[in-house]
């Protein structure tokens, strides 16, 4: 019995998975086992860091640009707090992105950063018999750091030291010194401190520290700029900030009431409006007395009023014959009336009692006269005191207020199309112009006695390009970050997909060939596989060619499929012979 063997035969995949990878890596030259190694470590390494990667916090900056002492103190306070930390390029800290504000509160509870000075809690931890000198040294050094810390809050400044110069008391007057202050102000880049707050440090300084004064506070900034003198400078020449604050308040008001009643009229783009204020800020107080005369007498109130009347007589000496006649007591005295024009005198009975005697009744005396007509001497003075007309006014002027304002309107041609639809401009009417400048003049209170001026003119506007603030998206913050965590995402799935396509998917078509498809012996695949069906007699050892068998076993499966279809459709075989007999169809 002859034995054949087929040294092409197929033998059987092992049954052990193991085995069969170990026989798949095998079919693999030595320089394909190293890359495919390589690769696919590589993509495990890439895989395992993302991993790791996105599972490590977000780093953000905690605190920037500090002193070694500070930026020690806060490494030091985190290390004893467990907080993960880590040092930036820059010199910065940086923590968890999602711990910062949690981080920066205990650092803050704890007077960190401290900029570099000591504030006040130099005094907490004052020795036993320390002595004055020592205490009011570091008093001094603690009111220095205190005051800088609080400048260093205005947004502007970056940092600032602050250097006093208190000098000791002294009982005499003549040798009393006053303090005086320093103050550097390290500015953040591109930014400038205006007048008021140069102001607004100086009276913080001179506030803090007694007997200080606000001429005795000089500032500088990095570039050794002198700031205060600025000040002084605005100061002298008038110019206060306040005042110039108030300027543009009043004009700014002024446009917006303008600007309120032209835009229903005109559109929001077809005018522009420019005031001016002229303010005075001046103040004055004026006390004035008027006197005038009383013209009307019947309207002068008397003040006070005086009468003095005196007479005096010319008596002669008693004379005459001595006896008992002469001696005789006086007459009594009657009430007799007196006629300065003739001196006679009339009893009471109306005639007359002495013909040769007369009687004197002037300023509250009543003596009789001699026939004889002795002189007389009277006088009579009065005095008549009247109110004084007199007006006292007290003006005081306040300040702010407006002497003259001036309006500068331009209004825009009027939009219009024509008959071909094109948009054309063409001027305002003139009843169109005086309607607005009516509506401005009542707008701003306008007053002719003030001096006040207004011009509206009438021009085409010059269409201007308009530029886009916006920030775009590709300077966007957040987009940037965005990209990046993309491309970090994009960069590891094409190193990930080279590796693969490259040479893992090489290596594993090379370890797990595909099945050989059903070859056809009309085919050169056939016939050179029939070719190969020989087999070697055992006992002869020559060859016997089996391809005329497997010719056979070919042509019986062929025979059998043709059954097949003709059983499943009988119309389509037939279809087919039809045309095998009569290809023209006919």
């Amino acid at each position: 019995m002859a034995v054949t063997t087929d040294p092409t035969a197929a033998t059987a995949p092992p049954e052990n998975p193991v085995e069969r990878l170990r026989e798949a890596f095998n079919r693999l030259s030595a320089q394909q086992k190293m890359a495919f190694a390589v690769a696919l470590a590589a993509i495990i390494a890439v895989i395992v860091g993302t991993f790791l990667w996105s599972q490590q916090p977000d780093w953000k900056v905690l605190f920037s640009n500090l002193g070694e002492k500070d930026g020690g103190s806060i490494i030091a306070s985190l290390e004893q707090q467990n907080i993960p930390h880590r040092m930036s390029d820059n010199g910065g800290i940086m923590v968890p992105g999602n711990r910062v504000h949690e981080i920066r509160l205990k650092l803050a509870s704890q007077g960190l950063p401290r900029g570099g000075m000591v504030g006040f809690e130099l005094m907490e931890n004052q020795k036993f018999g320390i002595s004055q000198f020592a205490e009011q040294v570091n008093y001094q050094r603690g009111l220095e750091g205190e005051l800088a810390r609080t400048i260093m809050s205005v947004g502007t400044v970056q940092s600032a030291r602050v250097h006093l110069a208190i000098p000791k008391p002294s009982v005499f007057i003549r040798e009393e010194q006053k303090p005086s202050a320093s103050v550097l102000l390290n500015l953040y880049p591109g930014r400038n401190l205006d007048a008021g707050q140069i102001a607004g440090i100086t009276h913080l300084i001179s506030s803090s520290v007694p007997q200080l004064q606000s001429a005795n506070v000089t500032i500088i900034d990095q570039n050794g700029n002198m700031l205060s003198q600025l000040k002084n400078k605005l100061t002298e020449a008038g110019l206060d900030p306040t005042q110039l604050k108030y300027v543009r308040e009043v004009e700014g008001n002024i446009v917006n009431r303008i600007a309120d009643i032209l835009r229903p009229v005109l559109g929001g783009e077809n005018y522009k409006v420019q005031v001016a204020a002229d303010i005075d800020f001046s103040q004055s107080e004026q006390t004035a007395e008027t006197y005038r005369p009383n013209t009307t007498p019947e309207n002068s109130v008397i003040r006070s009023q005086q009468s003095t009347e005196t007479a005096s007589i010319s008596q002669q000496v008693a004379g005459g014959v001595p006896g008992a006649l002469t001696n005789q007591p006086p007459v009594p005295a009657t009430a007799p009336l007196t006629n300065p024009a003739t001196g006679t005198t009339t009893a009471a009975n109306g005639r007359n009692a002495n013909p040769n005697i007369g009687q004197l009744d002037a300023a509250g005396i009543s003596a009789p006269l001699n026939a004889a007509g002795q002189p007389i001497n009277s006088s009579k003075n009065s005095t008549v005191n009247y109110e004084v007309d007199k007006t006292i006014r007290h003006t005081k002027q306040g300040m702010g207020n407006i002497r003259r304002l001036t309006a500068a309107i331009v209004v825009n041609h009027r939009k219009d199309v024509d008959k071909n639809g094109k948009e054309t401009t063409k001027p305002l009417s003139d009843a169109e112009m005086a309607q607005i400048n009516d509506l401005v003049r009542e707008a701003m209170g306008f007053s002719k006695d003030r001096g006040d001026s207004i011009s509206v003119a009438n021009a085409p506007f010059t269409e201007s390009e308009k530029i886009d603030l916006s920030l775009p998206l590709w300077k966007d913050p957040e987009n940037i970050a965005f990209a990046k965590d993309i491309f970090k995402y994009l960069l590891i799935a094409g190193i990930i997909a080279f590796l693969y396509l490259k040479i893992i998917q090489p290596s594993l078509k090379t370890m797990f060939p595909p099945p050989a498809p059903p070859e056809d012996e009309n085919t050169p695949e056939g016939v050179a596989g029939a070719a190969g069906h020989v087999r070697i007699d055992a006992e002869t050892g020559e060859e016997i060619d089996d391809s005329a068998e497997v010719h056979i076993d070919h042509y019986a499966v062929k025979v059998q499929k043709a059954r097949d279809i003709a059983q499943a459709d009988p119309k389509a075989v037939a279809n087919i012979i039809k045309n095998w007999i009569d290809p023209n169809g006919g």
